[in-house]
């Protein structure tokens, strides 16, 4: 049986129901297990076995106090009817991409992970979470009779977790967002959304303050001792939760089993992933698929203009006082990011006083790692970055030469994987596009040329005439949708606004 305990320290040793139920431990730290990598995906058969397959073994495998008909049932419900494609998260060629490194290099492919019912890659995992969060409480000695999920959001989680548990039983969820530092669809994504158990707060500062809130929010002991007076518990939908992580690691099979099906790879191929992250949670779950023995050649970070994990990847030195730029993709305008410090527990063999020491020193500004454990980062992990031009750019290419639409975040992994060469090993290459083209109408268009009206709603219509693809009917109908939350705090009020919304459960 598995077991769990924080980045920072083995003091606590919980199941993964446990970890899942608190979402971030006590100390600060992340929970992980020093189990991952010893149970191994079968590769054989892979071909033939679809999503559902697929997740029921990944999860069983990374979850296993949850048994297997707890695991099924949770597939089902995530996954049953709510992603308007069979594959769940489909494969699509691509011609090419621009610039010198894509010459000879292995074919390149898109993965679509925005079918879901926000039209963001966190539905994936969001979808599953509350099927996960559902079937703790039974087996959770002491827990509080209600949960309430707190979550900061760079601009998709706050969407996809209000979707996953709005009027979920047991549970209550409140979300912050940057004031301002969202796109129009995504802050209407998340100001109209209904459910007798959701709270909605826009916030005075960018992403980065909000999750440091969010993250002290946890760590006061005064407030959770109100909280649970009241029966209730904090918990986090953020990918600091392992039960946001872990539903993640099934689509880097998934597109692997689909290359296969296809014909593009053969077993044991290695296949290199190019990924647009700004919290990291996103490629970890990569490199949980590479500890599984998915043939992974190389994991490329792909940042935007806030390249703090290029800096760290090429240097060594995550530094996080820097100057913070609003972009076209804003879900990844993040300078802290929060799964680094899973990465860099198991790359640095288990050493939780290294890391509690680094996140010490981050807290202070920035850290330096070892020479040793940077080589053993580099070993896995590739990096690159797009400025705002290179962004826009990256979109009229991926249309002028494929036919294909991307959004601003899928545009940063499209530019890097043009700039960073293959993997001498790699025999197919994939960029994770993390977000439908349609919740950044006016980015896209502009990219493209079109005359684009300030409204984001007549911009789609717009995108739609010039390029014959149509929009998402969730974003499109989203204007006649009414305003239900509009409360805005300074970030000394969140801890306030959380106690107030658990309140009310």
């Amino acid at each position: 049986m598995a077991t769990y305990h924080s980045t920072r320290s083995r003091t606590a040793q919980l199941s993964a129901k446990e970890a899942i139920r608190r979402g971030i431990a006590p100390d600060g730290g992340l929970y992980v297990s020093d189990e991952l990598g010893q149970s191994k995906i079968d590769l054989e058969g892979l071909a033939n076995k679809d999503y559902f397959e697929l997740a029921r073994e990944v999860l069983g495998t990374l979850l296993p106090d949850y048994s297997a008909d707890e695991i099924a049932a949770c597939v089902d419900e995530a996954y049953g009817s709510s992603f308007a494609s069979d594959e769940v998260t489909p494969v699509v060629d691509l011609k090419g991409v621009a610039g010198e490194a894509d010459q000879g290099n292995a074919p390149a492919y898109v993965m679509e992970l925005w079918h879901g019912p926000t039209s963001a890659f966190k539905d994936v995992a969001l979808q599953m979470l509350p099927r996960l969060m559902a079937r703790t409480s039974a087996n959770a000695e002491g827990a509080a009779d209600k949960i309430m999920i707190v979550t900061a959001t760079s601009g998709d989680t706050g969407k996809a977790a209000l979707a996953g548990f709005a009027d979920a039983p047991g549970c209550g969820i409140t979300v912050f967002y940057p004031e301002g530092k969202v796109s129009r669809v995504q802050e209407l994504q998340m100001s109209t959304q209904e459910g007798a158990n959701v709270s909605v707060c826009a916030v005075r500062g960018n992403f980065d303050d909000a999750q440091s809130a969010v993250k002290r929010i946890f760590a006061d002991r005064e407030l959770a001792d109100r909280l649970a007076a009241a029966g209730v518990q904090l918990s986090s939908a953020n990918s600091i939760n392992v039960g946001r992580l872990v539903p993640q690691v099934v689509y880097y099979f998934a597109a692997y089993a689909q290359l296969l099906r296809a014909g593009k790879i053969q077993p044991g191929d290695a296949v290199e992933f190019c990924v647009p992250t700004g919290n990291f949670g996103d490629i970890l779950a990569g490199y949980y698929a590479q500890r599984l023995d998915l043939p992974v050649a190389k994991l490329i970070v792909a940042s935007d203009k806030n390249n703090v994990l290029f800096d760290f990847l090429t240097t060594g030195t995550y530094d996080r006082q820097r100057p913070f730029y609003t972009t076209t993709s804003p879900s990844m305008d993040i300078l802290i990011s929060s799964n680094l410090e899973r990465m860099l527990y198991y790359l640095a063999d288990g050493d939780c006083e290294l890391v509690a020491g680094l996140m010490t020193q981050l807290a202070q500004g920035s850290y330096n790692v070892p020479a040793e454990l940077l080589a053993k980062i580099q070993a896995v992990f590739g990096c690159g970055w797009a400025d705002e031009d290179q962004v826009a750019a990256a979109i009229k290419d991926c249309w002028d030469r494929n036919g294909y639409l991307i959004d601003p975040h899928t545009a940063c992994g499209y530019h890097v994987l043009g700039q960073v060469p293959a993997a001498s090993d790699a025999k197919a290459r994939v960029v994770l596009s993390t977000a439908s083209p349609y919740k950044f109408p006016r980015a896209v268009a502009g990219s493209l040329g079109l005359f684009c009206p300030p409204d984001d709603f007549a911009c789609m219509k717009v995108l739609e005439k010039a390029t014959g693809t149509v929009a998402p009917a969730q974003l499109s109908e989203l204007q006649q949708k009414p305003v239900l939350h509009d409360a805005v705090v300074d970030i000394d009020g969140m801890g306030g606004f959380v106690e107030q919304a658990a309140a009310k459960l």
